[in-house]
């Protein structure tokens, strides 16, 4: 499939929560959903920290946008948005599931091109070993069998899974992000700096030991926060996560200015 021509980077990003802030956050959405799955975060973040979420093509306001299929081409267009976006502050990057992946090659990517790394790396419900990512076959299957799928992980509110309408919007967007998931291939490659991840005792598509995966790919693995629940227990449990995120962010935003 021929991948979409990017847009400008100003489509990628929604509104930056607090432009003047010092250190800012950027957030990678799961798999079928966009940027407003992160709309709770803002509140709950100190007015020293900006958070801006990254809209992928195809869903909510890019919803006529040519969707992404494989990994390589989206963070290479990711990267090239990101980097027009560092304007020298510190800054973090945070990515559940897909959203995790992305952050992950978008961190490698930036590093190998020579630009601003970040500070830190957040991986929520994803590892690059141990992750269960749909097989390419599975993701051609009815669209009745895909929303099964997705109810199983409790990631569809029952409205949204009776509503045909809404169905058809978001199905579409979804089987794309998946096969982006399905695209990708580890390496082992490592990130220039600290990573600290999140995870669930009864996530389906995480293995217990997926986390461990994460240890050899920094030289700082900060740990993982383990919760209870299922695959997105990062909405449960957002006000934990983004205290304990942004609490090791601020520090190391401090140490990569001391170091300036």
């Amino acid at each position: 499939m021929t991948e979409p021509v990017a847009a400008g980077a100003d489509r990628w990003f929604q509104a930056e929560s607090a432009p003047e802030a010092g250190t800012r956050i950027f957030l990678l959405h799961y798999a079928g959903s966009g940027a407003s799955i992160y709309r709770d975060w803002p509140p709950l973040i100190p007015a020293d920290v900006s958070t801006q979420a990254v809209q992928l093509p195809g869903r909510q306001e890019r919803l006529g946008e040519t969707m992404f299929t494989e990994v390589g081409p989206l963070v290479e267009t990711l990267a090239d948005c990101v980097t027009a976006e560092l304007d020298g502050r510190p800054y973090a990057v945070f990515g559940h599931c897909m959203g995790a992946l992305l952050a992950y090659r978008l961190t490698v990517e930036l590093a190998e091109r020579g630009e601003q790394p970040p500070v830190l790396l957040g991986a929520s419900a994803w590892a690059p070993q141990g992750f269960r990512t749909p097989a390419p076959e599975q993701l051609q299957v009815p669209q009745g069998e895909l929303v099964e799928w997705a109810r199983g992980l409790g990631s569809l509110p029952e409205a949204i899974l009776n509503d045909t309408e809404a169905l058809g919007l978001m199905m579409p967007a979804m089987r794309a992000d998946l096969e982006v998931c399905a695209s990708y291939h580890d390496d082992a490659a490592q990130v220039p700096c600290p990573i600290v991840t999140y995870s669930a005792d009864k996530d389906p598509l995480v293995d217990p030991e997926a986390m461990d995966s994460w240890v050899p790919r920094t030289t700082s693995y900060l740990g993982n926060r383990l919760f209870r629940g299922g695959h997105f227990f990062l909405h449960e449990e957002t006000t934990t996560i983004t205290a304990d995120f942004v609490r090791l962010l601020l520090s190391r935003a401090a140490a990569a200015r001391s170091a300036i």
